[in-house]
């Protein structure tokens, strides 16, 4: 039988380019923003491009933000993109403090303790293909969505300003250096794989994190 995934639409989020490569794999997939909807699915995509503040406002008066909250508790997969990892964490400092979903603890932070050397070399938000680099001893890669990836040559591709800081350091699957800032930049945490870079504008290699996402499901 088909695993029923669903990509959660809050209004904010590269929906179209990730339901492509659903579609690309050949795996069928619901763009919904239906709270009871996410709950009964087996999977779920949390993606996300813009506000932090406006994403949570979105969350929370739709019913959306404690539908991911209870649909996490199942057990069942979820994969979070960009703006979509960022909302899993407790808060962001994004336009003052804004409280997030809390669903994972830590922080999410600006780059702004930039050098004035480095200001003139990198620019916010940071746009553009990045390596990630994998945290040696806190997963075992074979177990996880980047299995085929290869730390050495392959590069993802990022989009943003503002970048998660977990409490717990064993949730961090890779990080990833921009201005002499090394930060997180994917997290695995038992049912949760999220990401801060866009495998679905990763060319070939970015496809394959979906595709082995698909098969841990």
């Amino acid at each position: 039988m088909s695993k029923k995934i669903v990509i959660i639409d809050y209004s904010l989020g590269n929906l179209s380019s990730v339901y492509n490569v659903f579609n690309y794999l050949g795996q069928d997939v619901l763009i919904t923003s239906d709270p009871e909807v996410i709950i009964q699915s087996d999977a779920a995509v949390l993606p996300g491009v813009g506000s932090f503040k406006d994403a949570m406002l979105t969350l929370n008066t739709t019913g959306i933000g404690d539908a991911i909250f209870e649909f996490i508790k199942t057990g069942k997969h979820l994969l979070g993109i960009c703006l979509g990892m960022q909302l899993l964490f407790s808060k962001s400092e994004e336009f003052g403090e804004t409280n997030g979903l809390n669903i994972i603890s830590g922080s999410v932070k600006r780059f702004s303790n930039f050098s004035s050397d480095n200001l003139i070399n990198y620019k916010v938000p940071q746009i553009g293909w990045n390596k990630i680099n994998y945290i040696e001893g806190h997963q075992l890669l074979e177990m996880t969505p980047l299995k085929n990836i290869s730390f050495i040559s392959d590069y993802m591709y990022f989009i943003h300003s503002y970048y998660v800081v977990p409490d717990l350091i064993s949730i961090k699957l890779t990080h990833t250096n921009y201005a002499g800032i090394d930060y997180c930049s994917s997290i695995l945490k038992d049912n949760i794989f999220a990401v801060q870079f866009h495998p679905e504008k990763s060319s070939k290699k970015g496809i394959q994190i979906y595709k082995d996402w698909l098969d841990i499901l």
